[in-house]
């Protein structure tokens, strides 16, 4: 289990490019598993779950070619699977929740479909339940098997229909999207996600040659194609990455500058940095965040404290909010952090207290901050990463914080965030990476 060595305190300044999104990547790898023609996918992030996912379609008979940096070409002529009932499948498939979104393209094109119970984060319940009824309605047949927590999904001829989906599932919209592509005839979904990542798929398959309107809303309509076709696709950058850098910025109290951002795709982000009274400038499609010594949290206007919440696009991403309660711990003020999607996202506040900071954790979805103005720096201490997200905000406070502190598991920062210790020690931080 490697860990981080991180010396905070340290003011940062330079320039930092976002990688690519880790997951438009994820949903767009395997939308290739849709046609017998190549792909070319640019600005994938060479992230641990990536690279997993990458690994997995090679075992699968996909032909793999890292054609520049960042960019990949697959051609799935020749899938095997047979290879999706071997122990070697399971382990491998297991080991990620991006796997999960191979279901939609292997049922669209061969009527048939396996995965394990995904991995990912542990961060409260995450269920399947979306995309399986999604494919049911579709016309296919799903079975699970309890003992080996192994899910098979059959269907032969699917055909179009309407259906509502009972949440807005970014992973479950892009599977059942993927699916409906070479159903017969209209597939309406509505309540569907529309996340950028979700509209980044659609906008891919449609270059692909699959019929679909709607891009960008909750209403999907795909009329079905009985083939698809190669294209070459650009994934955007990551915008939790982004969001991240922006944090960190406030926390350390650093100069920075985020490149090539696609500003028009962060949506509600930026102003919600404002309202911890964070400043940030769009200068054409970069943003820059000048060093300040303090910011102040915004109050409602009748004076109340403020709440930042978590909600389906266009609200604010529940992946960013770890990074929300970090930073308001430094901030001038008191917020109401509400992670109303998962229920054990939270849990890593104990580390923040540890460390100093002023945090009443309400319940499993709710927590106060109440900020130290900067006036009282956190303090150094010894933590572990429990997920992607909670293991960069622990980052950004240790970036912050008076002292050395360790991190340990860092393999789930790694999981979603490419070299981000070379990255910051390129722009004034000190972080050592100690392998095991």
């Amino acid at each position: 289990m490697a860990s981080f060595e991180i010396t905070g305190g340290k003011k940062l300044q330079g320039e930092l490019t976002p990688q690519g999104a880790k997951n438009e990547a994820l949903q767009v790898i395997c939308a290739t598993l849709l046609t017998q023609e190549k792909v070319i996918i640019r600005n994938i992030p060479e992230i641990i779950d990536v690279i997993k996912l990458i690994d997995l379609l090679r075992c699968m008979g996909v032909k793999i070619e890292k054609i520049a940096d960042s960019a990949y070409s697959f051609e799935a002529k020749d899938i095997q699977t047979d290879f999706l009932l071997t122990r070697s499948f399971k382990e491998k498939a297991g080991s990620l929740r991006g796997s999960v979104m191979i279901l939609g393209p292997l049922l669209a094109r061969f009527g048939i479909a396996y995965t394990p119970k995904p991995g990912g984060d542990k961060i409260g319940r995450r269920r399947l339940d979306t995309h399986f009824m999604g494919f049911e309605k579709l016309g296919a047949r799903f079975e699970y098997d309890p003992n080996n927590n192994f899910y098979s999904i059959k269907g032969d001829s699917l055909k179009g229909c309407y259906m509502l989906l009972d949440e807005a599932s970014v992973t479950g919209t892009a599977n059942i999207v993927m699916a409906a592509c070479m159903a017969e005839g209209r597939t309406s979904i509505y309540n569907a996600a529309c996340e950028p990542y979700v509209q980044q798929l659609c906008k891919m398959l449609v270059g692909m040659g699959a019929k679909i309107s709607g891009i960008g809303s909750n209403l999907l309509h795909i009329d079905g194609v009985k083939e698809l076709g190669g294209t070459e696709h650009q994934i955007l950058p990551d915008m939790i990455e982004i969001g991240s850098f922006i944090g960190m910025a406030a926390m350390t109290q650093s100069e920075i500058r985020i490149k090539n951002v696609a500003y028009p795709e962060l949506g509600i982000i930026p102003d919600s940095f404002r309202r911890l009274g964070i400043q940030l400038e769009r200068q054409g499609d970069d943003i820059f965040i000048p060093a300040q010594s303090h910011y102040q949290i915004e109050t409602f206007i009748d004076g109340s404290i403020m709440t930042i919440a978590d909600a389906i696009w266009p609200g604010l991403t529940p992946d960013l909010l770890s990074v929300f309660l970090v930073v308001a711990t430094q901030a001038k003020g008191s917020v109401l952090i509400h992670q109303k999607m998962f229920e054990s996202r939270l849990f890593f506040v104990d580390k923040l207290i540890d460390m100093g900071a002023q945090i009443i954790l309400c319940d499993p979805h709710r927590a106060t901050v109440i900020g130290l103005n900067q006036e009282q720096r956190l303090r150094g201490t010894v933590m572990v990463s429990p997920d992607i997200r909670a293991g960069v905000a622990l980052l950004i406070a240790a970036l912050s914080a008076e002292g050395k502190s360790i991190i340990h598991n860092i393999d789930q920062i790694d999981r979603g965030y490419q070299q981000i210790d070379q990255r910051l020690n390129a722009i004034g931080a000190s972080i050592r990476r100690i392998d095991d």
